[in-house]
């Protein structure tokens, strides 16, 4: 029997695409890049040299071997390249754009805050807000006739950002500054996902005054999270305050070991911003593209909810029960294997490097495809199709080692992986405790808008039912 992890530790080849046909389909990898990197690589083999816009030169690929080589078994010869520095104009300098010791030195100060007893601590609070964000669905649906009808991505989004505010400052955001955080959250990206891809027009976009633009978008983002971390600082203050136990007050308790230091005042907003941007996004996305896959495919809906009154018996679910739901674990993994919140990342060589017969010489970059990667048949069979057994104990052919990359991988494994894991195992339980999903027809074909996550190009409805 072929090993295809055994094949693809055959000495590299590395094809190269001429730089005037990326140029050429520059326009179209801006608008709809999956499909033109898609046809690349199976052209080309799954790993290939191409120039981004035409420009940058870059190394494609979806090989596992390259990748675990890069994220894990050499990572300190690997850097976020420019493109994630550029991020942080918008976004600072937290764990998600840190790089180097100092990047370090922030993780391993941040880390307690989510380890597994934290993150059972917050199971109840994730419950709340997920039965109070359900309510007016529920309401809805009771006047209705037993029936409402939603639109899933905003509705995941303010479910999965009213979680990770209440978990980080403690706070219930109203509705208008809920949305609005969400839009700046939204256009602050899309900017800077054109402007990478599209980098011979940056002259335009300094004329047109756009990076201006969005510099005051980032301000204000980062002027709002100022101001609440002021009122808990305030609040501190007070004669005989109990400052609440979330993620706000772990971040101003902490003290650095070598300086017994605090951290200071725009690192406390750095890494505040990057909590809620990457701990609603992934979650928000994934919630989105799970509820559009069981509305398709309602037979698995139904063994999570068979699972469910078997374990359960109409109780809600503790955090020592989610091992034995893993019905809705499982199809929230399938789901992200489907549609990797990260899609693609980006890494450079520090240093002259060798993988495999491949000379990487120092400043190359790399372009980590994770979604080509989760859909190569020689790892998953009949990619395309939702099927969540496929992470279930017990396969005839169980996932492979590096195949499998949500949460990216090596040192810098996604810091939330465990906080979003359970969040999104309670939301899906409880979605499907309270309620049928139903597709609703009609609608525009859903696609995917790959920015720095993979999120639907427009926003899709459900119908949800009352159980």
């Amino acid at each position: 029997m072929n090993d295809p992890l055994a094949a693809a530790k055959a000495p590299f080849v590395l094809p190269k695409m001429p730089r005037w046909r990326s140029l050429l389909r520059s326009f179209a990898l801006a608008k709809d890049p999956l499909p033109v990197l898609n046809q690349i690589l199976t052209h080309h083999g799954d790993t290939v040299q191409v120039f981004i816009g035409g420009v940058e030169k870059s190394i494609l690929t979806r090989d596992p071997g390259l990748t675990q080589h890069i994220l894990q078994k050499n990572h300190r010869n690997y850097a976020k390249s420019k493109f994630t520095q550029g991020f942080s104009r918008y976004i600072g300098h937290g764990l998600l754009t840190n790089e180097g010791p100092d990047w370090l030195r922030q993780r391993r100060l941040i880390q307690p805050g989510f380890h597994r007893q934290r993150v059972a601590g917050l199971t109840g609070l994730m419950q709340e807000i997920t039965a109070e964000t359900l309510a007016p669905v529920v309401a809805k649906a009771a006047d209705a006739g037993g029936a409402a009808t939603v639109d899933v991505h905003e509705l995941m989004t303010r479910l999965t950002f009213r979680i990770i505010a209440r978990s980080v400052f403690s706070t219930n955001f109203p509705e208008a500054e809920l949305d609005r955080l969400a839009g700046l959250i939204t256009e602050i990206q899309a900017f800077f996902v054109r402007s990478i891809r599209q980098p011979y027009l940056r002259l335009w976009f300094q004329l047109k005054g756009r990076f201006k633009y969005h510099d005051a978008l980032a301000a204000e983002l980062r002027t709002l999270l100022g101001d609440l971390i002021a009122q808990r600082q305030k609040a501190n203050a007070q004669p005989g305050a109990t400052p609440p136990d979330d993620l706000l007050q772990m971040l101003l308790d902490v003290r650095y070991e070598d300086t017994g230091e605090a951290m200071s005042p725009d690192r406390l907003i750095d890494e505040s911003l990057i909590l809620l941007v990457a701990g609603h996004e992934t979650s928000a996305n994934a919630l989105t593209w799970l509820t559009y896959l069981l509305a398709h495919h309602p037979a698995e809906a139904v063994a999570i909810q068979q699972e469910m009154t078997g374990v359960l018996a109409g109780r809600t679910p503790a955090f020592e029960d989610l091992p034995r739901l893993g019905k809705a674990l499982h199809a929230v993994q399938e789901t992200m294997r489907r549609y990797p919140p990260a899609w693609m990342v980006d890494r450079v060589a520090l240093a002259d490097d060798e993988y495999n017969g491949l000379r990487i010489p120092k400043g190359t970059l790399f372009s980590l495809y994770f979604h080509g990667l989760h859909h190569d048949a020689k790892y998953w069979p009949e990619p395309e199709e939702f099927r969540p057994t496929r992470f279930a104990p017990g396969q005839e052919r169980p996932v492979q080692a590096n195949t499998y990359v949500p949460f990216g991988g090596g040192p810098r494994l996604c810091i939330g992986m465990q906080f979003a894991l359970t969040e999104m195992q309670l939301v899906t339980l409880e979605l499907l405790r309270q309620f049928d999903i139903q597709w609703v027809p009609g609608q525009l074909p859903v696609t995917m808008q790959p920015l720095i996550t993979l999120r639907p190009k427009q926003d899709f409805r459900v119908k949800l039912r009352l159980r």
